[in-house]
């Protein structure tokens, strides 16, 4: 006859039992492997800034690519000069300012003229906007692709190729950058255009490229090379050796994707900066000129009415300083969905 403490211990290991297998099972359900690339998702979205700077950076390219749409449903384009045409011959004053409260913010312009011309401001910022944005996102595409590949041979290979490169990334670092665009882009355009003829807007943007691309590289090719340089002697790297890889496949296929960490967090970074360096040129005056639309060159209008209508800095400035606000916020954002030492 079995006694009740025996009973009692018997029911006790069968629920134990129970309860381990149903733990297991839930276990099995409900624990599911991720990616490092889920695991950066997942820890992105947590972050509230990153998604609202990420949702702005978004807005901006959308409104930029979509600008032809934009202004044909507003009824506006950036071209024309408004006060000649029918029912606008009085949007500017007799000192040929804005005749309007605030730089002539209406319900038919809603960031005001531009004052001399009569130019609708909104579409020239949302053009403006187009042709600083993919300028340059062509730029930071070119130039992280040529400072990964200089960085990853450098650091991968070393020897005299990590040498002549090495110095070559040097003397590249010596130009004063700014000085050398302001001097350079001239002698671009003269090499493919007469001096006596207008420069083509495209051969200015292929111009500022080239430029940007050609000074632009350095910085990243330096990060990859020393980040190379710490994975090449790696027991993954060793092992890949072993099994008969080359070296081409273990430097872009072995060490290449425990890199990309730096690297996109180095792009978001680039992007802004040359945003501010095209804007730039056209604000010097060697950049895209009239009547090409350009981020840069409403500044320099800007700055010589500034104190008679402020409205026409204000709006183009506002924007600028929101997106690359938004897209520094953006970098800071991804380096800490990226690394999981971080407490965000």
């Amino acid at each position: 006859m079995t006694s009740p403490i025996e009973t009692e211990g018997a029911t006790s290991v069968a629920l134990d039992k129970k309860t381990a297998t149903e733990t297991d099972s839930a276990g099995e359900k409900g624990h599911i492997g991720r990616s490092p690339g889920q695991l950066m998702w997942a820890r992105f979205r947590r972050d509230r800034v990153g998604m609202i700077a990420a949702a702005v950076v978004l807005f901006y390219f959308a409104i930029s690519a979509l600008a032809p749409v934009i202004s044909a449903l507003y009824g506006k384009d950036p071209y024309t000069l408004y006060p000649s045409e029918p029912g606008y011959e009085d949007i500017l004053d007799d000192f040929s300012m804005p005749s309007g409260s605030f730089g002539g913010v209406s319900g038919d312009f809603w960031f005001g003229v531009e004052p001399n011309l009569g130019r609708d401001v909104f579409t020239m910022l949302l053009y403006g906007m187009r042709t600083s944005l993919f300028m340059a996102l062509i730029v930071t595409l070119l130039t992280v692709i040529t400072g990964v590949i200089i960085g990853m041979v450098s650091g991968y290979f070393g020897g005299k190729v990590d040498y002549w490169l090495s110095r070559m990334t040097d003397f590249f670092l010596a130009f004063p950058q700014q000085l050398f665009f302001i001097a350079f882009m001239p002698v671009v355009t003269a090499l493919f255009v007469s001096p006596t003829d207008e420069t083509p807007t495209y051969l200015r943007a292929v111009a500022i490229i080239l430029v940007m691309w050609f000074l632009g590289w350095m910085s990243l090719a330096r990060l990859v090379r020393s980040s190379v340089l710490s994975l090449r002697e790696r027991e993954f790297v060793e092992a890949a050796k072993v099994s008969g890889a080359s070296r081409w496949r273990i430097a872009f296929k072995e060490i290449l994707p425990n890199i990309v960490t730096p690297i996109l967090v180095q792009g978001t970074y680039m992007l802004p900066s040359t945003i501010l360096t095209i804007a730039f040129l056209s604000y010097v005056g060697v950049g895209f000129v009239e009547p090409t639309p350009d981020w840069g060159r409403m500044f320099a209008d800007g700055s010589e009415v500034y104190e008679q209508n402020p409205a026409f800095l204000l709006f183009p400035g506002v924007a600028l300083v929101i997106f690359i606000l938004a897209f520094n916020l953006l970098g800071d954002s991804v380096r800490d969905a990226f690394d999981p030492k971080t407490g965000r």
